[in-house]
């Protein structure tokens, strides 16, 4: 597939990508990233759920551009630091990083989850995908009824200082965070459904947020089991998760939700200057244990404006 003749853009070309649905993408004319056609680009994502870019002349500015181009606004996490408009250095420690899909157990989860390997692993420390469409379709009918009967619950304690970073970033760093109110953190939220915080004495908060564990995506209504149930928690408290009704997951679904996720995951192996983008909705995404800790690796997260649906 190619884009429209137009010597300002460039013309890609597509080849499977793994086990699943997923596409390498590689310049057919040109070579900048940041001159692909975006339109063209979200059309392969929503068939692929994640794209591998190779081959594209990448550096920070012309993956910040891509970024930008494709995506209405983006996100952030407050515990990481920015290395350019709206890109983060990974740096999740060296242990393996369970499936999750980014901000997965909050109210603030991205449409888009975006990568840019500066420098690539000389072994092993890739990254991993998984489909929830495929994770759905492979559990089992039970496993099926007790996500679909009904939704899981997150809760945890999050730090004053991160909860402003996230307010400062939601309000267009308009003021400085520390002169941000409790107040205008519950004003954001109070509009986010499944999402209920409660001020700390220490200045932190405590939140749940209710939401169901295989959901529509952002390109249509097929469900994705999509989510953060075995998802990290390196620079914030581990998340309670439960069923809506307080009940913990049963040792079964949840070895059945690992066997399955295990089955269906595969990796990116990276090289350098290499851009991935995924579906946030609907593929999961870890990370094999760091064998080279060189390896250097950004993200990003994005929203983009949902298309009608499908």
């Amino acid at each position: 597939m190619s884009t429209a003749a137009n010597t300002s853009k460039t013309a890609v070309k597509t080849s499977p990508y793994g086990t699943g649905s997923g596409l390498l993408v590689q310049p057919a004319a040109g070579t900048a990233p940041d001159a692909v056609d975006t339109t063209e680009l979200l059309a392969l994502l929503k068939e692929a759920g994640f794209l591998l870019l190779r081959g594209f002349d990448t550096d920070m500015t012309s993956f910040t551009a891509l970024v930008q181009n494709t995506s209405t606004s983006t996100t952030l996490d407050p515990a990481r630091d920015f290395y350019s408009d709206v890109a983060q250095k990974v740096d999740a420690g060296l242990d393996e990083v369970g499936l999750h899909t980014e901000n997965g157990n909050s109210p603030f989860r991205s449409h888009l989850a975006w990568f840019f390997c500066e420098k690539a692993a000389t072994s092993g420390s890739q990254t991993t995908v998984c489909d929830g469409y495929r994770v759905w379709d492979a559990l089992s009918p039970a496993a099926r009824e007790a996500f679909s009967q009904q939704d899981i619950v997150y809760s945890r304690y999050v730090s004053e200082t991160q909860w402003r970073g996230m307010a400062h970033h939601l309000l267009g760093r308009s003021k400085p965070a520390e002169e941000i109110q409790i107040s205008e953190l519950l004003a954001l939220t109070a509009t986010l459904k499944g999402t209920e915080i409660v001020p700390e004495a220490d200045g932190g908060i405590r939140y749940s947020y209710t939401t169901p564990a295989a959901d529509i995506t952002v390109f249509g209504t097929r469900p994705s089991f999509a989510n953060s149930i075995l998802g990290p928690s390196f620079n914030y408290e581990k998340p309670k998760i439960t069923f809506a009704d307080g009940t913990e997951f049963t040792p079964e679904l949840l070895a059945e939700v690992e066997a399955v996720t295990a089955a269906l995951t595969e990796n990116l192996d990276w090289q350098d200057g290499d851009i991935a983008v995924i579906d946030n909705t609907r593929v999961m995404h870890g990370r094999r244990a760091i064998t080279d800790p060189h390896r250097t690796i950004y993200n990003a997260l994005s929203y983009i404006a949902v298309p009608d649906a499908a």
